[in-house]
């Protein structure tokens, strides 16, 4: 009986909803029928990295496709080993009691004393240990579902049929180099869905960008036809609330659209492009800019006037960057602000530079952030000054009509490397960029962008 009662505990959504199953069981055996299950065979999806976006991707698909567990078992991986502190847990008392669904959730699990001897600092928790109850370390105050946890990382992906990296790109080579050991001897290639929001910069043979998709592929060798890329303008925790969003899913025609219509839900729009890498740099684009948006608010009491200029000046600095990047760069156009535009308004890369600006953060703290995780526009700043600092790359300086390195034409992509990177300035000289008299119009680097030939295919290692 109580059994019973887990299982349909499982089918509500953690607001209390009840999941509509309608369609759902079709779309999982259309899915399963492209990658060859059989009867008895589950379709087995894990989740690689327990962040905000990793949890909610996964707890997503919990909710959707859980109830059908003889044709699919949904799993997360996380390090084991993660402390939670004190105030966290405190914090996470407060917000169970705040919740009467999840409180009577936790009660009917036998799992709620715990959170009461944390509270009172009896008992140390750990982060794995709540997220199988459904909290992410990163996101305490969005309840998930209660999500299967594995902390063996061969365990987890050996025989999995999708596997969704939700790590950041920091850290997405290291760990599927470590994967390629467990797939050696597999027979099947997996599907890989990729939520990575990141660059690296390579300089040999030429200079170019290497993103997720290609660090997993260098690693595994599993095909790019495989590899999809997964973004959009959403914030993870009110996508879970069923705040209406969309996103894309990118990547090789054979998969992204099976793949687009199995996860599309009715709050959640999924459509598909062919053009893979294109989109994920410039996910990675948007977190360093979001960072000087959130210094100047800090720095300006939120100034309506000041962000407008900031706005103005760092998208114009985007449309620059996107025409040395893609051939047809107006078609990154929306999907490029629209994803800047959610950032600024409330995703982790802004606080973070608000933080830095109020003095409550300081970059000796590092950039994988409590409450928060894995900063990525701090990286992707080094990336692509390291990457717009070549010579190889020059264009013609509008004024001084000189060959020029393209980050030249880059102020507060400049300004953002020496507080963030060099660290020779202070958060304070994200405003004094804006306000140097020298500096262009931001229409006429637009301009300059739109008239001269500077599509380079080499900086996304296009033949």
């Amino acid at each position: 009986m109580v059994g019973s009662i887990e299982v349909m505990n499982r089918n509500l959504y953690s607001n209390g909803g009840v999941q509509n199953g309608n369609g759902l069981e079709e779309k999982l055996d259309e899915l399963r029928r492209l990658l060859g299950k059989v009867d008895g065979d589950p379709l087995r999806i894990v989740g690689v990295g327990a962040g905000a976006w990793g949890s909610v991707f996964a707890a997503l698909l919990q909710d959707s496709y859980g109830q059908f567990r003889e044709k699919v078992q949904i799993r997360i991986w996380r390090r084991a080993g993660k402390a939670v502190d004190r105030a966290t847990a405190e914090h996470l008392f407060e917000v169970i009691n705040s919740r009467e669904d999840v409180l009577r959730r936790l009660i009917r699990r036998c799992a709620y004393l715990k959170y009461v001897e944390a509270r009172l600092g009896d008992r140390t928790l750990y982060a794995d240990e709540i997220l199988k109850d459904g909290f992410c370390l990163n996101m305490i105050e969005t309840p998930l579902c209660p999500l299967k946890v594995v902390t063996n990382l061969q365990e987890a992906v050996w025989d999995a049929d999708i596997v969704v990296n939700g790590l950041p790109s920091t850290e997405t080579r290291d760990v599927f180099e470590e994967i390629s050991h467990y797939w050696k001897e597999r027979l099947t290639v997996p599907i890989i869905i990729s939520l990575a929001k990141g660059i690296e910069a390579a300089l040999q043979p030429v200079p170019h960008i290497i993103t997720p998709t290609q660090m997993i592929n260098r690693a595994t060798g599993i095909p790019m036809d495989n590899i999809l890329y997964l973004g959009g303008p959403n914030i993870a925790s009110e996508i879970y609330n069923k705040e209406y969003a969309n996103a894309r899913i990118c990547g090789a025609e054979k998969w992204r659209k099976p793949v687009a219509k199995f996860l599309r839900q009715p709050h959640f729009v999924v459509w598909d492009n062919s053009d893979l890498v294109t989109h994920e740099v410039m996910g990675g684009l948007k977190n360093v800019y979001a960072i000087g948006a959130g210094m100047t608010a800090a720095l300006t009491n939120e100034s309506a006037t000041s962000k407008s200029v900031y706005f103005a000046h760092c998208t114009s600095e985007m449309i620059f960057i996107t025409h040395l990047l893609a051939e047809e760069p107006e078609k990154l156009a929306g999907p490029l602000l629209a994803d800047t535009y959610v950032t600024l308004l409330k995703g982790r890369n802004a606080w973070y530079g608000q933080m830095l600006a109020k003095g409550e953060l300081s970059r000796d703290m590092g950039e994988n952030i409590s409450g928060k995780g894995m900063i990525q526009g701090v990286s992707a700043v080094g990336a692509f000054y390291e990457l717009l600092s070549q010579s190889s790359l020059s264009v013609l300086h509008p004024e001084e009509n000189k060959p020029v390195a393209p980050v030249e034409l880059c102020p507060i992509l400049k300004t953002l490397y020496k507080i963030l990177i060099t660290r020779e300035q202070s958060s304070h000289a994200i405003l004094q960029a804006l306000r140097d008299e020298t500096l262009n119009d931001p229409r006429e680097r637009i301009e300059i962008a739109q008239s001269h030939a500077f599509y380079r295919p080499s900086l996304l290692s296009q033949p």
